[in-house]
């Protein structure tokens, strides 16, 4: 469970600005499969940095081995949050969401044939790319490839395979050309769900995108005050974070959803989880993240991560080589105006 909020193409000095938590159990783990053989070992969520091919910068599931939150140098941008549902016991034999921001950034992570005659394919549709790198691995060569698709035509990619996820909410972001969109695959029978982002405040929890849950609610005043406050300001990351992801405020029972038990639900109403035990283990609020675009084309990022009993700061700073393009040119008093008035102009 995370939750996350954005405002898009409607600030005079940021063209887009997020701060989102992730929640998760402590106690995740990563499955590796080699040559027929398996093997589990406790891997802790990584913090914000540098992928290996130099290419991406976000945090990286240590169970899975995607991402809920990152950006390539390329300036596509990626977040995503579960949806609350209770999940059959097929779920576990569905492909790990966290993915889907790869798929978006790479067309292909594709390992020829080593020493052990292993082979596999993470994803390999290859029309449109452009080879990036190329990676070493043991003895295994990894061609990974950049994806020319737009956030548009990556939705498209998916209509067929909204059946392989558990319930997700993805968004998928151009910062050159400033186009985003959000792409669920929930309800069920409504297959994939694709939507242009509109310039605003938005919030994203584990419902649809703007779905009034108290919390979310909660989170979308408090990030109005703050964008009115610093309308022709400099912003602290670091400050706004602390200000508004911190908050423990817990819902009254008769305004949670009632999709999972009582006692988790209460734990969940808050936009901070306080970590506690629950029947599958330890579960709480593991990271805070925040990225900030600049008309510049300069985009930070910055994350307070735990680590275990305490929190670490880290932060990213990326100057792309390019301006944002299509970002709103309403005056700053027009634009002021439209935070201050809550209104998505």
């Amino acid at each position: 469970m995370c939750i996350a909020v954005f405002i898009w193409n409607s600030h005079p000095l940021y063209p887009f600005l997020l701060l989102l938590n992730r929640d998760e159990y402590h106690n995740r783990y990563v499955c590796i499969y080699l040559c027929c053989h398996h093997f589990s070992l406790f891997c802790p969520t990584r913090a914000l940095g540098w992928w290996e091919d130099g290419e991406i910068v976000g945090g990286r599931d240590g169970e899975a081995g995607g991402t809920w939150l990152a950006c390539t140098r390329a300036g596509k941008l990626a977040f995503l949050t579960n949806v609350r549902e209770i999940r059959p016991s097929t779920s576990l034999l569905k492909s790990s969401r966290g993915h889907l921001p790869l798929r978006f950034f790479k067309v292909c992570v594709c390992v020829c044939v080593c020493s052990f005659n292993c082979c596999f394919s993470l994803f390999c549709p290859v029309s449109q790319q452009i080879r990036s790198s190329t990676i070493y691995y043991n003895s295994c060569v990894v061609d990974i490839l950049q994806s020319e698709k737009s956030p548009e035509e990556f939705a498209e990619e998916l209509v067929g395979e909204v059946d392989q996820y558990n319930g997700f909410n993805l968004i998928a972001a151009d910062l050159r050309s400033m186009s985003m969109v959000y792409i669920t695959n929930r309800p069920k029978d409504d297959g994939l769900s694709v939507a242009q982002v509109s310039p605003g405040i938005h919030v994203l929890s584990n419902a649809k995108l703007d779905t009034p849950w108290p919390k979310a609610e909660r989170l979308r005043h408090s990030f109005e005050e703050v964008m009115r406050k610093y309308c022709e300001a400099e912003i602290s990351m670091e400050d706004i974070t602390e200000k508004l992801m911190n908050d423990t405020t817990k819902d009254d029972e008769s305004k949670l959803p009632h999709i999972y038990p009582p006692e988790f639900e209460y734990l969940l109403s808050s936009i901070f989880v306080e970590a506690a035990d629950t029947p599958l283990g330890r579960y709480g609020t593991r990271s805070t993240s925040g990225v900030v675009l600049r008309r510049s084309g300069e985009i930070s990022f910055y994350e307070r991560n735990l680590e275990g009993d305490s929190w670490k700061e880290q932060t990213r700073v990326m100057t792309y080589a390019f301006t944002p393009t299509n970002v709103n040119v309403l005056n700053q008093e027009m634009r002021c105006k439209c935070i201050a008035a809550g209104n998505n102009c």
